[in-house]
């Protein structure tokens, strides 16, 4: 989901010599790039362009909406002959080689938005074959191929498996699985429950909300817009020596409930920023919250943000509307009634008009027979392949680094 991808950018960082945190700015307002046609958004794609786009057809179909089919092209059209997406490619007639920056974030929010758009087997099933060749040792993944594992980039992979029709307990690098991964950055119930994003240099964690909200939906095996889980009571921490995926996304989970009871929202964790509410973190608690312990779990954010988070979205674009979308969908909520924001009509005029805005009941149907179809071929067929920081640019040369990277999901209104 956008906003969890800061910390992974660190990751990224650390591979090519970073040594301090990033700074998140907004986009530019003048891209220095042309905004191609069929790509949602008018700020600097340089940073975002594949995210936001995966992010945005991901929240159409959500929504019922299907969408352009230039929109659809030029996704599929970033992917490199190996199955890889980069953050954005200016001239895809260009192939890909060892200067471009392939990253397993974009790669795995496109397989999510192409599953669940369907008939594009091909692409996730290359997509996928990449992340297998880029796991890590120890079962996860780092934002860059050969970064150090974090929840972040190794919860979104999860989700991307998830849908492309894999377990992902049983992908493994040796004997270790992306959940090995995710319970060594899950914290005990002393230390808070949540997740961390990664060891520091002297291996402590830290708890961290962003890390959190996304691995609770990896350890949950699901992805960036799952439907809320079966209802629960509140989540509560509670140790059980080592725990399984799913009780650590209950740990998770009450961590976020913790975090939001009193205000209703997660403040900005950025270095050196005062206390304000974080929007994009904020969403994906809402969805973590849903998606672990069901819709009751996440309604005071779920409320805040419908109060307050209209404008934060008008400003940020694509992505901000999309993770609310995706607020709203596991919460049950109507996102064409999100308070009083038509969520759905504000992303659509963002990008290309859509094919349609409103599926009918018989082509959901046809659309659901389809993938099974697909699922059970799938499953015949000799290989065995079946069918979670807003995004912006990272400016670091302010605090010393001297580059612009972007993470993966930090627009700060």
């Amino acid at each position: 989901m956008n906003v969890r991808r800061s910390a992974a950018v660190l990751a990224a960082t650390a591979v090519i010599g970073a040594a301090t945190p990033a700074v998140a700015a907004s986009p530019s307002p003048s891209p220095s790039v042309a905004v191609p046609s069929g790509l949602y958004g008018s700020t600097d794609p340089t940073y975002d362009g594949v995210w936001r786009q995966s992010l945005a057809l991901l929240a159409q179909d959500t929504a019922g909406v299907q969408p352009a089919e230039k929109a659809v092209n030029w996704l599929t059209g970033q992917q490199c002959a190996n199955g890889a997406f980069a953050a954005f490619r200016a001239d895809p007639a260009e192939a890909c080689d060892a200067m471009l920056m392939v990253d397993t974030n974009s790669t795995a929010a496109a397989v999510q938005a192409l599953a669940a758009l369907g008939g594009h087997e091909a692409e996730t099933k290359k997509a996928v074959t990449w992340l297998k060749s880029v796991q890590n040792a120890d079962g996860g993944w780092g934002y860059a191929p050969g970064g150090a594992s974090d929840t972040n980039s190794t919860s979104v992979v999860v989700g991307a498996l998830a849908a492309a029709g894999e377990d992902p307990s049983k992908v493994v690098k040796g004997d270790r699985s992306p959940y090995d991964t995710l319970m060594k950055l899950a914290l005990a119930c002393d230390a808070g429950g949540a997740f961390a994003y990664q060891p520091d240099k002297q291996g402590k964690l830290s708890a961290n909300a962003d890390a959190t909200a996304a691995g609770v939906l990896g350890a949950l095996g699901k992805g960036l817009a799952p439907e809320a889980g079966q209802k629960t009571d509140p989540a509560a921490c509670a140790d059980a020596g080592n725990p399984t995926p799913q009780q650590a996304a209950g740990n998770g989970a009450a961590y976020l409930a913790r975090s939001v009871a009193k205000d209703g929202y997660l403040k900005s964790a950025l270095p050196g920023a005062t206390d304000q509410p974080d929007y994009g973190n904020t969403a994906d608690a809402v969805v973590a919250l849903a998606a672990q312990g069901g819709a009751e779990q996440a309604q005071k954010p779920l409320k805040w943000l419908e109060q307050n988070a209209g404008a934060w979205a008008k400003q940020s674009g694509p992505a901000a509307y999309a993770q609310l979308i995706f607020a709203a969908h596991a919460t049950g909520t109507d996102p064409r009634a999100f308070g009083g924001t038509d969520l759905v009509a504000a992303l659509n005029a963002t990008g290309p008009t859509p094919q349609s805005t409103d599926k009918t009941a018989t082509d959901k149907a046809d659309d659901d027979q389809g993938e099974k179809d697909t699922d059970d071929d799938s499953k015949d067929s000799d290989d065995g392949y079946g069918t979670w920081w807003t995004i912006g640019v990272f400016l670091v040369a302010g605090i010393g680094i001297g580059f612009l990277i972007s993470g993966r999901r930090k627009q700060q209104p």
